[in-house]
């Protein structure tokens, strides 16, 4: 290569680029190396041509007017025309894909007189590779093998002889290359054309820093669809929070979004727009490792130096255990005010208020404190452990306590004591309020029992034992009594009795008497015992037995009694009625209703004999009435046929017939009819519908009801943007309300995915496939499902729970059903796209979210958001989805805000960049790029057949050339939209 042109600007500093990039954290663009650039070569290239009366190498003039170095050909009067033109060695410097732009002007061939049918406005471009600069002006040989043809070059404008030359651009890839160095060779078969400018150049990813990890700059893949890993290494100051860490660089030089992450260590911020971790200031601190900023030191703490994780409390001030680093240093609170004591005899009631000082926390607690002192109060101990305390006595919550069992007539002092969390941290006591009291003296308690010695026709004798607690020398007895009759008591009469026996004389002969006891003090009378009732002898007989003295229990406890009684009689007769009751129907209803109404699921599994459960949930159907037409599929036990059933009295219908295959085993058989044995336990119109089985005959058979449309997966991908936003949400509605259907009857799905969901004529989608318990166990072939923990899930379709913790409930299901909203809207479109099913796991533990599909109304993708929380308790339900969707489509305004790629709560999954239309060679080609290559032949008919003219279209143009979907019509328009971007960046060349 010749030295660069005297007088060009020079190329910039190759360290202030990366320099940028690593200062922006956005800076994931693509970087361009050049291998080879003949724009700025001043002196003659000297490239080997064949024949030397073909190509020539002349100079020129940039549309600047500096001189430039072309090569030119125009043999056009000249039959059969075949010149090379190669160029001289190139190394390769390990990339394996190589990028051409040419820059390039052809003349028409009709501006051209009296010139034979042979002239062209095209020439190829080729190369060959090489490990040594060994290319001769023979060898290698001048044809298309071994030169490697790359594309034949055709201009988007020739000019004529009374136009100035038009520049053409065109960019060319090849690869992959392995050997040291490659040569480029252009063929002209006839035409009169110039070579401007060659410049041969890679693609890399530039040095970068995302999440907290700087990534090397990376060389691109030796495809344009190729994604290379680049490793990770956390940045200075940072840890890794998941790993691996790695980068995909892709085909177009740009990086997708990281997988694995690090994270600002503890002490350190994020700075320099997220570029470096900076060490907290003097006066700031940051406890966690994390993205958030250092914060000011919390009140009554201070830093001692730089890169704290923790303030230190000021002298007087502390934490406790369980404190947070950022919160404020506290300290102990002062003594309680204002207490109240009431004594009862030996009783106690204490009341105060609040410190004045709470020390800044709000975990106050109490603890009362009993000494029982001397007359002089010149000693005091503490209470002995009878003293009772209620609520109790230390940790009181409430500033009010009761205290019992005091001995009477001691002076005693109360300390109440205000604590705190920290208080257990001072080196001093708790402050305290003290209160000083003196118990009075206290009435005996009840008598606890009596007994009868002996009776007569008009006495009895009757002793009771003395209280347990007298609290002082008895004095006497009080003994009431009265005469039972019926319901209600006589006249009650009393007598004393200074023993613990009495002698009641007087009384009628055969009458029923209640009696009471009580004692007196000088403190006065205790409580009277519970009433006991005792009877008399006929007139003449005499008794000395016991067994007449019968306890009575009054009011609410006799209610409660017997109802206590009754309850356990009814219930041992309900137990013996229900394990002799024998009907199928009982059993049934006893199964499936906890409470009336309540209908539950019933795991098929959970029954000693699993046919039962087929007989019980699923209906018999004779083979006769089954008629297979063709097989549609293949399932995990046999064939999927479409077929007719006709039953007795009813018209024949199409149906679904599941087959079990030959030669299965027991088990098979088994979990092959546990589908039909969930299916038969839902009626809902959103749910697929089980017409019955066929066990007695062979095959084995599941029938269903038949859905035209299939998989929604697969109807969708072939319908691509044939739908309104309403009609999607309608089919999103009709899946959440079968969904809670299922929710209320507290069965699990596991496995919701657009693909389980089938769609009929009428586009009503129902939930289908319940039969992922087995895939929990067995090894399925369909690498949908992923092992994890031991079983089968499929990962991209699961929430984050149930992958880790087999944590499968409803919520798991409504995560799920988020993923099927952003199916439906993409059109079938496969969830993180060609993402591993690891790295999918490990971007959704960084909180990475799927981005919204193209066209996505911004409610809906909030929905999938709220749908794919991290907490299980804030998804919402079911029934609160249903209620959404409707609302949505009773107000169609709403759905018309589409949703940007930034738009929800996480960044979206995967940075999707724009397609260049430069990199394809024809409209067909970027049509198909686009998914819309049905219409390459209306484009072509239609005279679009140069991006310029495709440029200019409108939404008239695409309905005149018969483009009729709306959805199609916006994803061509918004892709024409980005190459009007593209054009105005591109600066044309003249020369």
């Amino acid at each position: 290569m010749a030295a660069a042109r005297p007088g060009a600007p020079p190329p910039p500093p190759p360290l202030l680029p990366l320099l940028l990039l690593l200062l922006l954290p956005g800076g994931r663009r693509a970087l361009e190396e050049t291998l080879m650039d003949t724009k700025w070569v001043t002196s003659e290239l000297a490239w080997t041509t064949h024949p030397e009366t073909g190509w020539e190498e002349v100079s020129g003039y940039d549309e600047a007017m500096n001189p430039i170095r072309t090569y030119q050909v125009c043999n056009v009067r000249e039959a059969n025309q075949n010149n090379w033109l190669r160029t001289k060695f190139i190394q390769r410097q390990d990339v394996q894909r190589v990028y051409v732009e040419l820059k390039f002007t052809v003349r028409d061939c009709n501006s051209i007189p009296n010139i034979p049918g042979s002239c062209k406005e095209t020439f190829n471009l080729f190369y060959y590779e090489s490990d040594t600069d060994s290319a001769s002006a023979n060898s290698p040989f001048w044809m298309e093998n071994p030169y490697i043809k790359v594309d034949t070059i055709a201009p988007d404008e020739s000019f004529s002889k009374l136009e100035s030359g038009r520049v053409n651009t065109k960019v060319r890839s090849f690869g992959p290359l392995s050997k040291n160095g490659f040569y480029l060779a252009f063929q002209d078969l006839g035409a009169c054309m110039s070579l401007i400018s060659v410049r041969a150049f890679y693609k890399k990813c530039s040095n970068t820093i995302a999440g907290f990890a700087i990534f090397p700059e990376t060389l691109t893949g030796a495809e344009p669809t190729s994604l290379v890993i680049a490793p990770g290494t956390c940045i200075p100051n940072a840890v890794e929070v998941s790993v691996p860490l790695k980068l995909y660089c892709n085909g177009d030089g740009e990086w997708m979004v990281p997988v694995g992450a690090c994270t600002c260590a503890a002490g350190y911020e994020p700075a320099m727009k997220d570029t470096q971790c900076q060490a907290c200031g003097p006066g700031t601190f940051k406890s966690k490792q994390g993205e958030g900023p250092c914060s000011p030191c919390p009140p009554n703490s201070r830093t001692t130096s730089g890169a704290a994780m923790v303030c230190t409390c000021r002298n007087g001030f502390f934490r406790a255990d369980t404190d947070p680093a950022d919160s404020a240093c506290t300290s102990v609170p002062s003594a309680p005010r204002n207490v109240i004591s009431n004594v009862n005899e030996t009783s106690l009631v204490l009341e105060w208020s609040e410190p004045q000082d709470t020390g800044g926390r709000d975990d106050l607690l109490y603890n009362v404190i009993c000494k029982k002192c001397s007359v002089e109060r010149r000693l005091c101990t503490r209470c002995d452990d009878n003293v009772e305390f209620v609520p109790r006595q230390l940790g009181l919550t409430e500033r009010r306590i009761y205290i019992s069992n005091l001995m009477a007539h001691t002076q005693y002092t109360f300390e109440i004591q205000a604590v705190n969390g920290i208080s257990n941290k001072s080196p001093y006591p708790p402050h305290f309020a003290s209160v000083n009291i003196t118990t009075n003296q206290a009435a005996p308690s009840a008598v606890p029992t009596m007994h009868l010695h002996s009776s007569t026709g008009n006495s009895m004798t009757l002793s009771w034992t003395p209280p347990e607690r007298p609290n002082g020398i008895i004095l006497d007895y009080e003994i009431k009594y009265s005469e039972k009759q019926g319901q209600s008591d006589g006249i009650a009469n009393t007598v004393t009795s200074q023993k613990n026996s009495v002698r009641l004389d007087g009384l009628k002969a055969n009458a029923r008497y209640m009696v009471q006891v009580r004692a007196r003090t000088v403190a006065g009378y205790g409580r009277y015992s519970l009433p006991t009732e005792f009877q008399t002898t006929a007139e003449g007989g005499s008794t000395s037995k016991t067994f007449q003295e019968l306890p009575l229990i009054v009011g609410s406890a006799t209610a409660g009694l017997v109802f206590v009684i009754v309850v356990v009689v009814i219930a041992i007769v309900c137990f013996r009625k229900q394990r002799n009751n024998t009907d199928p129907e009982y059993t049934e209803k006893l199964q499936q209703y906890v409470t009336p109404g309540m209908k539950v699921y019933i795991d098929p599994f959970t029954y000693e004999d699993p046919n039962e459960a087929v007989r019980e949930f699923a209906k018999e159907i004779d083979i006769s009435c089954v008629k297979i037409e063709e097989v549609i599929g293949a399932g995990e036990f046999g064939e999927v046929c479409r077929g007719r059933l006709k039953l007795p009295g009813r018209r024949e219908i199409f149906v679904a017939i599941k087959t079990l295959k030959v030669g299965y085993t027991e088990r098979q058989r088994r979990d092959f009819l546990s589908e039909a044995s969930i299916m038969g336990q839902f009626d809902h119109p959103n749910i697929i519908h089980l017409e019955g089985v066929v066990t007695k005959s062979r095959p084995v058979m599941i029938i269903t009801e038949f859905m035209e449309n299939c998989a929604l997966d697969s109807f969708l991908r072939l319908n691509d943007g044939q739908f309104t936003v309403i009609q999607l949400v309608g089919m999103m509605r009709g899946i959440a309300a079968g969904m809670k259907y299922l929710s209320e009857m507290n069965y699990v799905h596991r496995d919701l995915a657009a693909r389980n969901i089938l769609v009929n004529s009428n586009l009503v989608c129902k939930v289908s496939d319940f039969g992922l318990s087995r895939f929990l166990e067995d090894d399925p072939a369909d690498p949908t499902y992923t092992s994890s923990l031991g079983g089968k899930i499929p990962i991209r379709w699961t929430a984050p729970e149930a992958i880790a913790y087999r944590k499968f409930t409803s919520a798991s299901d409504v995560w799920s059903y988020g993923i099927v909203m952003w199916e439906v809207m993409s059109y079938g479109e496969r969830p993180y796209w060609d993402m591993s099913n690891q790295d999918v796991i490990n971007a959704v533990e960084q909180d990475y979210r799927l981005p919204p599909p193209m066209d996505c109304p911004t409610a809906l993708h909030q929905l999938m958001l709220d749908c794919w929380v991290r907490d299980r308790n804030l998804r919402p339900k079911f029934a609160q989805i249903v209620n959404t969707l409707d609302k949505l489509i009773r107000n169609a305004a709403s759905l018309k805000v589409i949703a940007s790629v930034q738009s929800g709560i996480s960044q979206p999954l995967l940075d999707r960049t724009v397609p260049d239309y430069t990199t394809f060679t024809t409209v067909g080609d970027w049509l198909d790029a686009i998914k819309m290559g049905r219409y390459k032949e209306n484009f072509v008919n239609a005279g679009f057949a140069s991006f310029d003219l495709v440029a200019q279209m409108t939404a008239e143009d695409l309905l005149r050339i018969g483009v009729t979907l709306a959805g199609h019509q916006k994803k061509i328009l918004s892709s024409i939209q980005d190459m009007r971007l593209q054009m105005n960046q591109t600066l044309p060349v003249q020369v």
